[in-house]
């Protein structure tokens, strides 16, 4: 599950400014504004002369040095990031005393060259101007079909190294802040009373916001959960194969990859053919993603963005597919397919695909007087000690289990179909009605069972019928991929819901095989944290003489 965020901001503009206009960024024409109005001076790689702009470097460079930057820069085939690494590359190795390597990319690719070697390089804010004149020599090496071939292959370049220097210059400018909050804050150490008092306001401020994001994008910064979830065979497997075994639908499409992760389901679809992947995350790990994008020799159809899905500044008007894992605990926890729909109204194409294509939530009774013993009985009676206290609030949160079949106490029932090319996010948002009927004897309704069934289809025009059940869809040689997270499949991450029941004081009614259980089920939000759910069912048994009604949390 990927790291995105459920809001839907409106877009303020129908078409998005020249982020390489410095002046309209707001705070940017601040940095260095005395150095900005004077002459540019770009320093050169190999000794102390400085030139007026990148033609006049590339001309002396290849002059006085022998160096064709251009030639170089276009048979290494860099991008932003790469002419930026190299750059830093060369002058470290001159400010050493060696002889730069100019033989494979690969002698600069650590991270550590994005860092700039010489204060204030004008250089490193030309980068776009070098790979434009890098450009013009590659362009005489391509043998295109036609001029419009070329001239759409540029305009993709141009708004890619668009997007990347808007990236490039977000760092710099949190750099800069960050230096200056570092300033204030030190300035302000010599008050003591006042940075308190300060600081109170601020945490008091903080305490009326809102913020349903901040915890939920660091939880996926680290690499437990990614391994977690790229060790889930069931979940990984099912989008590998898919992938693969439809290369055509994805054979020169355009690809976006929401919440991408460590960028395994953008590296597959880039493996199947795509033209080009855009994956995007709002958590740290979209740094690792690059990383791994590169090491596998993908980036020259991958690009990898950092924030939000509706905020960041997309390289393109539309795309042909979505690729998402976007499933949460009992499918809706977390409220990422709120980001994914939205990138589908915004992005998708008419024709568009999106993988997975539907989803369904499923619901069973559940009989285990076993874990009832165990779990909540126990705390009756602790080495002959009372400690009912621990009950309290044990029956408020769903429980994040793996349950037997044999402990369901009729076959399950499918409460919501979600077709992921159609559903809206006010459809998240629901009550289902449900009915079932018990097909054994229980001595009492412990609690109910949550799971889903996820479903990949290969034509956004075929549908997935009610009654479908995932663990049965290989069997019925039916086209695509599905995969259950129900106690009838193999174990996965997400394992199911458990609802336990708080049957009170009430007298337990024994229910028996034939008996029918009718009621609803609802989803909904948590007013204090849109991310959370609260999930409200009622339902009757016994022809009505034994009802209940019941709300859990999922936080």
């Amino acid at each position: 599950m990927g790291s995105q965020d459920l809001d839907s901001p409106s877009r303020s503009d129908t078409a998005s400014p020249d982020i390489l206009d410095l002046q309209d960024d707001e705070g940017w024409d601040d940095v260095e504004r005395d150095e900005e109005e004077e002459s540019l001076n770009i320093q050169c790689l190999f000794d102390d002369v400085t030139l007026a702009d990148v033609t006049s470097l590339t001309r002396h460079t290849k002059e006085a040095h022998d160096w064709d930057l251009n030639k170089i820069i276009s048979d290494l085939d860099l991008d932003f990031y790469g002419a930026i690494k190299f750059v830093n590359y060369v002058r470290s190795e001159v400010k050493s005393g060696k002889t730069p390597r100019i033989d494979s990319k690969s002698v600069f690719e650590d991270e550590k060259y994005l860092k700039p070697v010489l204060e204030d390089d004008a250089l490193l804010f030309s980068i776009d101007d070098l790979l434009t004149e890098s450009g013009s020599v590659r362009s005489n090496k391509v043998n295109l079909a036609t001029t419009n071939d070329r001239v759409r292959e540029l305009e993709e370049e141009l708004q890619d190294v668009k997007s990347q220097f808007k990236e490039y210059q977000r760092v710099v400018q949190k750099t800069l802040n960050d230096r200056l909050d570092a300033t204030v804050s030190s300035v302000a150490s010599t008050s003591e009373s006042n940075a308190k008092v300060t600081a109170t306001k601020v945490e008091d401020a903080e305490a009326e916001t809102q913020d349903d994001d901040s915890h939920y994008f660091k939880s996926y910064a680290y690499n437990d959960i990614h391994e977690v979830m790229l060790k889930d065979t069931v979940r990984t497997d099912a989008y590998r194969d898919f992938i693969y075994e439809h290369k055509n639908l994805f054979a020169g499409k355009v690809v976006l990859d929401v919440g991408c992760g460590t960028g395994i389901l953008s590296m597959f679809c880039a493996k199947a053919g795509a033209k080009r992947v855009i994956a995007v995350d709002n958590s740290d790990i979209i740094n690792k993603a690059r990383e791994n994008v590169f090491e596998n020799g993908l980036d020259k159809v991958i690009t990898c963005l950092r924030g939000k899905i509706e905020e960041v500044s997309m390289p393109v008007a539309k795309v042909d597919i979505i690729v998402s894992e976007w499933m949460g605990y009992c499918l809706l926890y977390e409220a990422m397919l709120d980001s994914v729909l939205w990138a589908r109204d915004e992005y998708l194409a008419p024709d568009g695909l999106m993988i997975p294509s539907h989803t369904t939530l499923c619901l069973a009774p559940l009989t285990d007087p076993d874990y009832i013993t165990s779990h909540i009985n126990f705390w009756r009676s602790v080495y002959g000690f009372s400690m009912t206290s621990m009950l309290e609030g044990i029956y408020e949160d769903v429980l994040i289990q793996t349950v037997p079949a044999q402990h369901l106490a009729s076959p399950p029932v499918t409460f919501l179909r979600l077709p992921l090319h159609t559903i809206q996010s006010r459809e998240l948002s629901f009550v289902s009605d449900f009915e079932m009927t018990l097909e054994k004897d229980i001595d009492e309704l412990d609690g109910w069972v949550i799971w889903f069934d996820t479903f990949f289809v290969p034509s956004r025009n075929d549908s997935v019928a009610q009654t479908a059940r995932a663990e049965d869809w290989a069997a019925g040689k039916l086209d695509g991929v599905a995969f259950t997270t129900g106690p009838a499949g193999k174990e996965t991450h997400w394992r199911q819901g458990v609802l336990l029941v708080d049957h009170g004081k009430a007298e337990i009614q024994p229910l028996k095989a034939g008996e029918k259980i009718r009621g609803q089920i609802e989803y909904r939000k948590r007013k204090e944290n849109l991310r959370e759910l609260e999930i409200e069912m009622s339902w009757s048994a016994r022809e009505g003489k034994e009802t209940g009604k019941q709300l859990w949390f999922m936080r």
